[in-house]
């Protein structure tokens, strides 16, 4: 039986963990370790010098007091009895589209396991913040996951890759299509609000609204914009290859003298 590990960015008490676990427990052992607290926009930040504390919550369940890295770091390996088959993260309260993903807590979970060669998805849900979140439609989100899930676990993914899916915050019969697209960009207002505590202090609050998404044709943002949900395939490797191949041409790497090139 595969064994599937689950974690998030948004906690052990997030609403969205209970219906991802539902969706994901027919294809498989599922193991859930995930942050104590919510660790939103942590990105791929370990914990380095300051200790872990491990809260176990089930059979195969765990909070960890850091960041959604150190979990499935944790899980992979402490926690877990041994290697899982895939890593699922999400469902994530907000989209993580185009930039978010460099900022994402959510992918960060997903990636960990992807650096290890592990097959993973980052599974978020775009919603309206003026609704509840128990409002949501987690459902649709967590149906999407699970044959994706299927999907991976039967045929793998390329090395180093992750799916990075966004699904639009509708009933499951409304979601018109899921779409392979790429990564697009998403602007924010940029805003740095400050402000005045009671002793007279300044403190500060990062970050503005949603703007908009760069009109980039099959893109992420494309996509949830058309009420589609995205499915974006993200790799570890960086590498601009493109540049790296115009980088050599130029003269500072080119061999002089005896030198061999570099």
């Amino acid at each position: 039986m595969p064994r599937i590990l689950i974690s998030n960015d948004d906690g052990v008490h997030a609403y969205g963990l209970p219906p991802l676990i539902e969706a994901l427990t027919p294809l498989g052992e599922v193991w859930v370790v995930a942050p104590e607290r919510e660790q939103s926009a942590q990105s791929h930040a370990l914990t380095m010098h300051k200790p872990l504390r491990v809260r176990r919550r089930g059979e195969r369940s765990f909070g960890v007091t850091g960041t959604p890295a150190d979990c499935v770091y944790m899980a992979l390996n402490k926690l877990l009895p041994g290697r899982p088959d895939i890593v699922v993260s999400g469902i994530n309260r907000g989209g993580n589209i185009g930039n978010d993903i460099l900022y994402s807590g959510t992918v960060a979970a997903a990636m960990e396991a992807c650096l290890v060669g592990i097959p993973a998805i980052a599974v978020s849900l775009h919603v309206e913040w003026d609704v509840h979140a128990s409002k949501h439609h987690w459902g649709t989100a967590a149906e999407l996951a699970a044959r994706l899930a299927a999907s991976v676990l039967r045929d793998g993914l390329a090395p180093r890759t992750l799916l990075n899916v966004n699904v639009p915050d509708v009933p499951p019969e409304a979601l018109k299509r899921v779409c392979a697209t790429s990564m697009g960009v998403r602007r924010y207002e940029t805003k740095v609000d400050e402000r005045v505590d009671p002793r007279g202090q300044r403190y500060y609050w990062l970050g503005g609204a949603h703007e908009r998404f760069e009109p980039i044709p099959e893109s992420d943002g494309e996509a949830i914009e058309r009420g589609d949900a995205s499915v974006t395939p993200i790799q570890a490797d960086l590498t601009s290859w493109a540049t790296l191949s115009r980088l050599r041409q130029l003269d500072i790497f080119q061999a002089r003298g005896g030198d061999e090139p570099r």
